[in-house]
This record gives C-alpha cells, sequence and structure tokens, in this order.
C-alpha cells in the first residue's frame, strides 16, 4: 500500500516542435518567461503572438497597471477553453546589467514554477514550453545555453515534476538550411 502522501513523478519530454501547438489530451498550460521592464518582441513571444493577440495584450495592460507586475509573479491568460498561456516575469531588463550578470533570474523562475505547478495540480493540466531562461534571457541569441539550461531544468524537476506533473519542452526543428549544414 502505498503512503498517503505519496505522489507519482510526472513526466519530462524533449521534442522537436512547436509550444504554441501543445500535442497533449486535457487542459495545457504553455509558460514562458517574460521580463520586468514591458518588452514584448523577441524570442518565443513572437511565435504566441502570431498564434493569439491575448497573451501580449494581458501583457502590455498588465505592465501598464503595475499591479503585481513584478519578479516572481505570473499571470494566466486563457487562449483557449482547454489551452492557457502563463507569463512568467523572470527576467530583470532584456540585456545583462553592468556587472555581466543576464537577465534571467533563478530565483524568480523558481518562484514562477511554484506558482504554475499549484495551478497546473489544480487543473489537472500538463505543461509545455520551449527551453524558458536558456536563451534570450541568458543572453544566447541562437540556441541556448547548456548551462543555464541545465540549473532550469533542476528547477522544472524539482518544481513541477516531482508533483506529478507531464511536462514536455520544445526545440523547433533545424531549418531546411541548418540541416544540410
Amino acid at each position: 500500500m502505498k503512503p498517503s502522501n505519496f505522489i507519482t513523478p510526472g513526466r519530462l519530454k524533449y521534442k522537436a516542435g512547436d509550444a504554441t501547438i501543445p500535442e497533449s489530451a486535457g487542459h495545457r498550460i504553455i509558460m514562458h518567461i517574460c521580463n520586468d521592464i514591458g518588452g514584448w518582441g523577441r524570442g518565443f513571444v513572437l511565435a504566441l503572438s502570431k498564434r493569439w493577440k491575448k497573451p501580449e495584450e494581458e501583457y502590455r495592460r498588465w505592465f501598464r497597471g503595475q499591479i503585481n507586475f513584478k519578479l516572481g509573479a505570473i499571470q494566466e491568460v486563457e487562449v483557449q477553453s482547454d489551452t492557457t498561456v502563463i507569463n512568467m516575469i523572470a527576467q530583470r531588463d532584456v540585456v545583462a546589467d553592468e556587472n555581466g550578470v543576464q537577465p534571467l533570474r533563478l530565483e524568480a523562475l523558481e518562484t514562477c514554477l511554484d506558482k504554475v505547478g499549484e495551478l497546473a495540480v489544480k487543473n489537472g493540466s500538463s505543461i509545455h514550453a520551449p527551453r524558458i531562461g536558456a536563451g534570450l534571457a541568458a543572453g544566447i541569441a541562437d540556441g541556448y545555453d547548456k548551462d543555464t539550461w541545465a540549473q532550469v531544468e533542476t528547477l522544472i524537476i524539482e518544481k513541477l515534476i516531482k508533483r506529478g506533473i507531464n511536462v514536455t519542452i520544445y526545440d523547433l526543428p533545424p531549418t531546411k538550411q541548418e540541416s544540410k549544414g
């Protein structure tokens, strides 16, 4: 007999594809990282805005209102009856600071992931995302930073997988030009 506090861990899966088109049954959460200065216009948000206008509109409204718009905060945006986009404020500015510290703030991301985990458990949601925090937020314009991703992956395991939540991380498939390379 299992102890009453036993939770079957979720699965962490990697796949080539588009995180704005999550492949799973049931309710889905698409999470991504936003900055704390109201900027929206590079990286994954471009794909989000192409598919749905509401996440950007709500993020900009949230920024203008400044109510709970700070590192560690999240915003839920329902884009379909079975899909919610989560804007997570885990990036300080969009460039490294004067000491060379990149925009991603792991403490803020940990707080965001904890909140997203609570929502996912409550709603029975699976979670879908690009490689959050390891691209532009880590100062990388193309591809991702493996060291940063290792830290982010650890947080995902601690805050989501150990709660029994299934998470799929999407990498864009290589373009025809890249695959010829």
